[in-house]
């Protein structure tokens, strides 16, 4: 199988920052809210804490392509994930990858 074109293939954005200790529930409970309604482009989405590094935080969103991440991107003034971070304090680092291949043993929770 001929591997996608790189704008057709998913694309990961990675939000990383370290979140004050007294904020952390009011994230989870953001990124809770927004799963009700994760943009059309988005396939999934998940918020995780270092095990080691406890006020460090990602925001890990898979797209459905580079096209699809534009296109969210340029419909909204800030998107969803930075706006949650902001709105406790942290300003996170952004990050994008190319997703090379996908695995799941069963459906993500």
């Amino acid at each position: 199988m001929a591997p996608n074109a790189p704008s057709e293939s998913p694309i990961m954005t990675v939000l990383e920052a370290d979140v004050p200790a007294d904020r952390w529930s009011e994230l989870a409970e953001l990124y809770r809210k927004a799963g009700e309604r994760l943009p059309s482009q988005m396939l999934h989405a998940f918020l995780v804490q270092s095990s080691t590094e406890r006020s460090r935080w990602r925001g890990i969103s898979i797209w459905r392509s580079r096209a699809a991440l534009e296109e969210y991107r340029s419909s909204v003034q800030t998107p969803a994930g930075i706006a949650m971070f902001q709105a406790v304090g942290a300003q996170p680092m952004v990050t994008l990858w190319d997703v090379d291949a996908a695995l799941s043993a069963s459906p993500i929770a």
